[in-house]
């Protein structure tokens, strides 16, 4: 990636023989969709300028999800600016014939949470900055309400992506808050089972690939170079793991921050007022795999927010990564890096500058 602030990348230095994350207990993980901000494509349509009216009949579409009723009042205060923070995720369903297609199995349950970043975007509304949480943290899980209705107690030493699974978005964010002190005012949620036709509808989208990528696990394979990749390719890229860096999940934030990157531009240069039928399409396979918090849950609230950011420049979004090490106790896994996470939140807390220090990451080699 050629921007200022990026996840550390793939093939910093670390330490000899590093574990791979993930790997003992779940080798399928890989198969997740593991690019989530693909859920603005639905804001850039709208903040572009498209005819939304269009897509009125669109809105059935959109799931809701009421985190402010779940959450109830003992969160932390929203910024003290106009700033906003985004909690987007990316779901891995994999239940169903459409999924056997896309390397999901078809025979795994439920749904888990495959990627996850707070998108921060401070007050004037002009750039963004995008935080990966890796799904190996580990977290303290607070009380939670599930989606059925049950209980959860609170758990210490819980690993990130588990949360969705056992207790549904609102405790996502719930966690995040506890986490990071951020207060959380938009959720956007993307199943990867919509991801193939979005790209698609779009006409693919274009990478550039520094080395050589031949992961037979993900059926990638790819020369270094420009390449045009479909949807089918897209979700093999952005799932790849065993060919990038150390083959753990830390070394692959790259491409997936690299092909959002990619997919952004593609979209906001495409001139979908000339073709209402393309831009139909699109919106069509996007709102398809989107559940948002109540707030955004129609076109109309999506298309309001979409043009108060219209002056973001996907190019320039900053994208970095959580810092992290690794776990003393368990050495899969990773734990928030100190006092580095507690500078990065505290930045966006205020609506700050993130330091230079609280971009890097001990487990990748800074």
């Amino acid at each position: 990636m050629s921007h200022d602030a990026v996840a550390p990348g793939p093939s910093a230095s670390r330490r000899a023989d590093p574990p791979k994350l993930g790997r003992e207990k779940e080798p399928g993980r890989r198969r997740g969709l593991k690019i989530t901000l693909g859920v603005l494509v639905v804001l850039l349509l709208a903040g572009g300028g498209t005819a939304y009216w269009m897509y009125q009949d669109l809105d059935g579409n959109i799931r809701g999800v009421d985190i402010d009723r779940a959450l109830g009042e003992e969160r932390p205060e929203k910024l003290p600016t106009t700033g906003q923070n985004l909690l987007v995720l990316g779901s891995d369903s994999r239940a169903g014939t459409e999924n056997k297609d896309l390397g999901g199995g078809g025979d795994v349950g439920g749904a888990r949470s495959d990627t996850t970043m707070v998108v921060h975007i401070p007050e004037g509304r002009s750039e963004a900055v995008a935080v990966s949480v890796p799904r190996d943290t580990l977290v303290t899980r607070p009380r939670c309400t599930t989606s059925g209705g049950s209980e959860l107690p609170e758990k210490k030493r819980e690993m990130f992506n588990a949360v969705y699974a056992l207790a549904g978005p609102a405790c996502v964010v719930k966690t995040v808050e506890k986490m990071s002190g951020v207060r959380i005012d938009h959720y956007l949620e993307i199943d990867f089972a919509g991801f193939k036709d979005l790209v698609d509808a779009i006409g693919g989208v274009t990478v550039d690939v520094e080395e050589p990528i031949h992961d037979k696990a993900s059926g990638l394979d790819l020369t270094a170079g420009e390449h045009k990749l479909d949807g089918t390719e897209s979700l093999a890229f952005v799932r790849t793991r065993k060919s990038v860096g150390d083959g753990s999940d830390l070394g692959r934030i790259g491409l997936q921050q690299q092909f959002l990157m990619a997919l952004l531009k593609e979209i906001k240069s495409q001139d979908l007022l000339s073709s209402p039928a393309t831009a139909y399409r699109i919106a069509g396979s996007a709102t398809k795999s989107l559940t948002t918090d109540e707030g955004l849950a129609s076109l109309t609230s999506l298309s309001e927010f979409a043009r108060s950011m219209n002056g973001v420049d996907p190019s320039s979004m900053e994208t970095i990564m959580l810092p992290v090490a690794y776990d003393t106790q368990d050495p899969n896994r990773v734990v928030a890096s100190e006092p580095q996470a507690a500078d990065l939140w505290k930045a966006i807390r205020t609506d700050g500058t993130i330091p230079e220090s609280a971009k890097k990451s001990p487990a990748t080699g800074g």
